[in-house]
């Protein structure tokens, strides 16, 4: 396939709307290989599921690339050591190990013991929103219910949010592929470093002095014989924090923006707000907050016709399979009661993502509680920027009308 500008994974019109660009290459060229970002893109719903489940294709990404100096690389070394770290980027049997030991948290019988505190949380919210004829759904509401969340869970205090989502933000620019912002790695680097820092004093302090908290918890985890490791700890809450606020946030945002968009689909919520689980599955098939998630190839690999060869990346397009109509029917229209709904908006296989009830219960508890206060609410005639990364989908800002 000729190279065109739109394989610039980067080209504003490709992050505006990705979804002409995997549109074209799935019906074009399923398996394709993308010069500019040296790596294969999977589009079709198929190939995506079965190499989310391929044990031949790992995780472990968090290295320097080869096309990276030297210098750069030694400079970022310990940077990709804690990186490396997060169960996310582990293959087994350290992927299998760091997760039975933090997945107790995160069931859905687990999450569902949270339901009255997130009621709680968005009444506050939306309480200080009283009043406003105008806000930024995202700093005013999605940001800060995910943030609040989390931080309660690990026993973070509140009065430290805003310092969390600053470093979460830097981490966002390298860990996402925001290759066109040039100090993203110097910005990555300090803020992990003070992250950690601030993780490691908050660790240290519960195996001493522990608490009813999830850190607590994660620091006691396991029998005598396997217990994690201080920097483990300190990797594993820097993901829960960076992975608990991100996904949300942007679950809802786009989860609101596709409603106000499609005003049939908002109606049908008002009038039936049973709807809202069907919905917020939508929302993730539709313009979900993950667009891709990368592998490398650790052998030769055969997909479709292409031959992936071995140390070759791989990005798993979830958002292209989202809409393959040989899986969704009408795949570009928004259906809030579309159902059977087998999106790929949370990964699949053994990576499937660990915080997928957490984040499904904040995204109904909190689009519900917001259209049920603001039943009038309306976009602005704002334009509407993208976050320029590779790998998650998300806003800016979303300023809307009260």
């Amino acid at each position: 396939m000729t190279l065109t500008i739109h394989d610039d994974l980067l080209d504003v019109k490709v992050i505006c709307d990705p979804y002409t660009y995997y549109e074209n290459l799935r019906k074009s060229d399923p398996v394709h290989w993308n010069e500019l970002w040296r790596g294969w893109i999977l589009t079709d719903y198929d190939d995506v599921s079965t190499a989310f489940h391929d044990k031949r294709l790992s995780s472990n990404r968090m290295k320097p690339s080869k096309s990276m100096p030297k210098s750069k690389s030694e400079e970022l070394k310990s940077t990709f050591e804690i990186l490396s770290k997060w169960m996310v980027f582990n293959d087994p049997p350290q992927h299998t190990r760091l997760r039975m030991l933090v997945n107790k948290a995160f069931t859905p019988k687990a999450v569902e013991k949270l339901r009255p505190r997130i009621d709680e949380i968005c009444n506050d919210l939306l309480n200080k929103l009283e009043g406003n004829e105008k806000i930024d759904l995202i700093k005013d509401y999605a940001y800060a219910l995910p943030i609040l969340v989390i931080s309660e869970m690990l026993g973070l205090p509140e009065e430290d949010r805003d310092q969390i989502k600053n470093w979460s933000d830097d981490l966002l620019l390298m860990v996402f592929g925001a290759v066109d912002i040039k100090d993203r790695h110097t910005r990555a680097q300090n803020s992990l470093r003070e992250m950690s820092t601030y993780l490691r004093e908050v660790a240290e302090d519960r195996s001493k002095n522990p608490k009813d908290d999830l850190i607590s918890a994660i620091s006691m985890a396991g029998d005598g014989n396997d217990l994690l490791t201080v920097d483990e700890i300190i990797s594993t809450c820097t993901l829960l924090v960076f992975g608990g606020h991100e996904t949300t946030t942007n679950l809802i945002a786009n989860g609101m923006l596709a409603l106000l968009q499609n005003p049939a689909e908002f109606e049908k919520l008002k009038v039936d707000s049973s709807l809202i689980r069907t919905g917020v599955e939508e929302f993730l098939r539709y313009d979900g907050p993950s667009k891709s998630m990368i592998r490398i190839a650790k052998e030769d690999v055969l997909i479709g016709s292409k031959m992936i060869k071995e140390g070759e990346r791989l990005l798993l397009v979830q958002a292209g399979a989202n809409r393959d109509p040989s899986k969704f029917e009408n795949p570009n229209l928004l259906d809030i009661s579309r159902n059977p709904n087998p999106h790929l908006g949370f990964g699949k296989g053994m990576h499937y993502c660990l915080g997928a009830p957490l984040a499904r219960l904040e995204g109904e508890i909190a689009i519900l509680k917001l259209i049920e206060r603001f039943p009038n609410i309306e976009l602005t005639n704002e334009k509407l920027e993208w976050q320029p990364t590779i790998i998650n989908r998300g806003l800016k800002a979303l300023p809307l009308q009260l």
